[in-house]
């Protein structure tokens, strides 16, 4: 499998090429009915998570939410 880089959270992080963000999510563990996430400062709408490819180089935030707040 090729690797790629991309950013998360701001930090740098090597993944699998050709993941989409449904695959990424579910790498990390989390569930997508739980998480807001923007690539590239666009906000991703869940619909779109299984055809949304993540691509060398992205910078992804990842939200996730907690009774209480929001956080990763």
């Amino acid at each position: 499998m090729k690797i790629m880089t991309i950013t998360l959270n701001g930090k740098k992080q090597e993944i699998g090429e050709n993941l989409t963000i449904s695959q990424f999510l579910e790498s990390l563990n989390l569930h997508p009915r739980r998480v807001a996430v923007e690539v590239n400062r666009v906000i991703i709408k869940r619909d779109e998570f299984e055809r949304h490819p993540l691509r060398e180089g992205d910078e992804i935030e990842v939200l996730q939410f907690v009774g209480g707040g929001a956080r990763l």
